[in-house]
Order: structure tokens, then C-alpha cells, then sequence
């Protein structure tokens, strides 16, 4: 009878939302996109070590939480957050949302990440419920963090008597993660909301681990980022540095970085991108002179590792990463929704091909 009791309880707090919301913080639940222990806050993406190290704009962008989401399960009918940035950042060529705002994903039966709702930011401080009226059954939930913004703290909020547990599936699977470098796109500018960074879209279709090291202007081949990704035991390395770094630096540090990372890494393969062909190349002659110089130097020096007797490196070229519609960027350089899902595209089935060996 107690039972019965109980049961029906909890069945009429669920139906007309009686229930009172209890808020759990995030850090005892699982944090992907981060690999490397920085000994300073969770939710900054390289060591504390580095803070008077790195150049002043680079530190900054790495306490961005970029490509980071929390893992955990629930049967609640709802699921809320409580969420403080760190510096409440706004542009005028991104949503707040994509910016500062949380993105919640549920994994069917059938293993596929499904879109849930986003969590919209107002102020720096923030509170709402993401999903409600759900069925009172137990799920898996991925929560991605903001892409240009840092979290200070995060609460995650469910029915009083309900459960919030530790995942049950080690998807999207930990070990091996792929482990992408590179500029502002790669950060996540200018997707939407923050599941539609290509990284994240990736992470998705393939049910593996990415790092997002992207640092928006910031790309310029800084050698302390190369040690930082060398720690890590990675499936597939991804450097797209080419929309950052000028000729010169390419010249300079290309080879450098790459050897950093190969000297911990002797087979793991390693993709070097092109710069995008912008879509307003086709009227702007200085961007698109800059793209060819960038791309030239690229090749030439992704060749002469080839010839030097370099073994797993690719280059990826990038005539086919946006279309041909000039429609996949928001400014003709930052990536939409759509410009992300075609990075995406181009680039899951060769990494599918590594991580699957």
C-alpha cells in the first residue's frame, strides 16, 4: 500500500508539475572536451600553468568552454539549470544562445544524439527549465557549454523525486578522442546554438570524444598549445590553423608545431586543413589573394614533410567545404548552422576512417 502510495505520488507531481525542482552542481558529473588536468577551474580548456606564459588574448579564449559538455542520466520530467558566465560576452554577429547558452541533447535507443532544447541566457546569471512534461523514464543527457563564454558555475535541476545519476553508456566514447586546433570557426563562431559547432556535430555523428582548441584570431601556431595537445592520447590530431596564421608564421611554426606533437605521437594520424575558400572571394581580391598565399605555403610545407619520409599526414583541402551556394557563413568568413553540418560533412568520413583502425 505504502507503495501504491508513493507511486501515485509521484504520478500527479509528474502530471501537474507539483514537484519541486532540486538543483545538483555539474562537477560530479563527467566533463567531455576536456582532457588535460589544469589544476585551476573545470571549465577552462588549458593548464593554469600556462596563465602568465601564453599571450594575454590566447589565455582569455581558453577559458572559454568551448566544445565542453556535461554527461548524465535522469528519469525527471523536466530538466532545468542554473548557469553564471564568466564574462558575459555579446557579438554582433552571433546569438547570445551560441554565445553563453547551454544545449541539451538525449541519446535514442537506436545510439543517435537527439536535439532537446537550448537553455537561453538573459543576464550573466541564469535560471530555466530546458524540457518539460516529459515521460518519467530514464535517459541519457548531454549538456554543451557555452562556445564564446566560460562558465563560473552550473547547477543541473530535476524533479524533487526523481533521480539524477552518472551515465550508463560510455558514449560518446572517451578513449582515443580526436583533438582539433585551430581559429574562431573551429571555436564555434558562429553556430546558433552551441551543439551545432562543427566539432560537437562531429563528436555526435561519430560517438567519439572531441577536444576543441579553437581560439578565435588566435590560431597563430603558439608552441604551448603543441605541448598541451601532445599529453593527450589521441585518436586523430585536426590542425586548422590556415584562416589564422599569416604566411610567415605558417613558415616559421608550421613544422615546429607539427613536430611537437609527433615526437609524443609517432603513428597517430594528423590532418592539416586548408583555408576555407570564403564565400566573398569571389569579390574581395585581398581575401581572396591572402586565402591562395596561406593555402601555397601550407601545401608547399605539407610536401616536404611528405617528401622528408613523414608517414600519416593528410592534407584536407577545402574547394568543397562550404558549397557552392556562398551561403554557409554569416559575414562571408564565420560558419552557420549550415557551414558547420558541411565542415562536418567533409570531414567525418576521413576521420571515421582513422578512428575505426
Amino acid at each position: 500500500m505504502k507503495r501504491t502510495i508513493i507511486l501515485l505520488s509521484m504520478l500527479l507531481l509528474a502530471c501537474y508539475g507539483y514537484a519541486q525542482i532540486v538543483y545538483y552542481d555539474a562537477s560530479v558529473f563527467p566533463l567531455l572536451g576536456k582532457v588535460v588536468d589544469n589544476g585551476g577551474p573545470r571549465y577552462e580548456r588549458l593548464p593554469d600553468s600556462l596563465k602568465n606564459i601564453l599571450r594575454t588574448p590566447l589565455w582569455n579564449l581558453s577559458r572559454n568552454s568551448a566544445g565542453m559538455a556535461i554527461r548524465f542520466r535522469s528519469n525527471s520530467t523536466r530538466i532545468a539549470v542554473k548557469w553564471e558566465v564568466l564574462f558575459n560576452n555579446h557579438m554582433n554577429h552571433m546569438t547570445d544562445v551560441g554565445i553563453k547558452g547551454l544545449d541539451l541533447y538525449s541519446l535514442e535507443e537506436n545510439g543517435i544524439w537527439r536535439f532537446v532544447n537550448s537553455a537561453r541566457p538573459t543576464q550573466k546569471e541564469n535560471q530555466t527549465t530546458i524540457i518539460a512534461n516529459m515521460v518519467p523514464k530514464e535517459r541519457e543527457f548531454m549538456l554543451y557549454l557555452p562556445l564564446y563564454d566560460g562558465i563560473d558555475s552550473l547547477a543541473i535541476g530535476v524533479d524533487s523525486l526523481s533521480a539524477i545519476n552518472q551515465p550508463a553508456t560510455n558514449y560518446p566514447v572517451r578513449e582515443k578522442p580526436v583533438v582539433f586546433y585551430g581559429t574562431s570557426i573551429l571555436q564555434g563562431g558562429c553556430a546558433s546554438r552551441p551543439g551545432m559547432a562543427h566539432t560537437n556535430i562531429i563528436s555526435r555523428r561519430l560517438n567519439r570524444e572531441c577536444v576543441n582548441f579553437g581560439f578565435s584570431g588566435n590560431a597563430l601556431l603558439d608552441l604551448e598549445v603543441a605541448k598541451v595537445m601532445a599529453e593527450i592520447d589521441a585518436g586523430v590530431f585536426v590542425l586548422d590553423f590556415a584562416p589564422n596564421a599569416s604566411v610567415k608564421q605558417i613558415k616559421e611554426r608550421m613544422v615546429t608545431f607539427y613536430q611537437i606533437i609527433r615526437a609524443k605521437h609517432p603513428q597517430t594520424p594528423v590532418l592539416f586543413v586548408e583555408d576555407p575558400v570564403f564565400t566573398h572571394v569571389l569579390f574581395d581580391q585581398e581575401i581572396a589573394r591572402e586565402v591562395e598565399e596561406r593555402n601555397q605555403a601550407l601545401n608547399e610545407i605539407f610536401g616536404t614533410l611528405k617528401k622528408n619520409g613523414e608517414k600519416n599526414i593528410y592534407l584536407i583541402p577545402s574547394s568543397e567545404m562550404l558549397g557552392k551556394d556562398g551561403e554557409a557563413t554569416v559575414d562571408g568568413v564565420h560558419f552557420t548552422d549550415l557551414g558547420m553540418m558541411r565542415y562536418a560533412d567533409l570531414l567525418c568520413p576521413i576521420i571515421k576512417r582513422f578512428i575505426a583502425l
